[in-house]
C-alpha cells in the first residue's frame, strides 16, 4: 500500500532492488491510483496491481481496470465477497455485535448508510445462488465481469468455508 504516499518510490525501488537481486519472482502493488501506478512505473513497470473488488465495491472498474488491461498490468482483486458481507451471514444484529477491534466494524460497508442496500444486495446473492453454479459465480464474479481481473484473493475463517471457494477456483480460467 502507499502508505505514506510521499515515499512510493523509494519503497517501489526497494522491491525492485528484490527482484534484481534474485531475492523475489514478481513484485506488485496494492491499493495504488492511477496517478501512484504512473509514478511507480517511472522506477520500474508493475506487474500486478491488488485492489479490492465485489459487488458492492466496484469503484475501480471506470479507470483502474481499464488502465491495466492499457498498461498491461495483471488485477489480482481481494475481498470478492466484500469482508463476508455478501456470503448471506451477516445482518444488523451480527454486524452490530462486530468487536471494536474487528476492522469491518470501521469499513463504511458494515455502516449505514451503506449497511441497510449491502445486506440487501447480500439477500439477493444468497437467494440467486441457491444452485451450485450460481454459489461458484459468486466467487468467480470479478474475472467473469472484467477479463483484466485474472485472480481473486478470497479468505475463510473455518476450515467449513472452502468447500465453496474450490470448486469456484478450479473453474477461474
Amino acid at each position: 500500500m502507499p502508505d505514506p504516499d510521499e515515499d512510493l518510490e523509494e519503497g517501489w525501488a526497494a522491491c525492485v532492488a528484490l527482484l534484481s537481486a534474485g531475492k523475489v519472482r514478481h513484485i506488485g502493488v496494492s491499493n495504488f491510483n492511477i496517478s501512484q501506478l504512473d509514478r511507480a512505473n517511472v522506477v520500474a513497470t508493475v506487474e500486478t496491481l491488488q485492489p479490492p473488488y465485489s459487488l458492492i465495491n466496484r469503484g475501480i472498474e471506470k479507470e483502474i481496470l481499464p488502465y491495466c488491461a492499457r498498461e498491461d498490468i495483471g488485477v489480482i482483486v481481494y475481498s470478492p465477497m466484500a469482508s463476508g458481507l455478501l456470503t448471506g451471514a451477516f445482518d444488523v444484529e451480527r454486524v452490530a455485535a462486530l468487536p471494536e477491534d474487528d476492522f469491518r466494524s470501521h469499513v463504511p460497508h458494515f455502516q449505514e448508510p451503506e449497511l441497510s442496500h449491502n445486506l440487501a444486495a447480500s439477500s439477493g446473492c444468497a437467494r440467486s445462488a441457491r444452485s451450485t453454479t450460481l454459489r461458484r459465480a459468486r466467487w468467480r464474479w470479478p474475472g467473469l465481469r472484467d477479463p483484466v481481473v485474472s485472480g481473486a484473493i478470497v479468505g475463510f475463517r473455518r476450515f467449513d468455508q472452502v468447500s465453496g471457494i474450490l470448486p469456484a477456483a478450479a473453474e477461474w480460467s
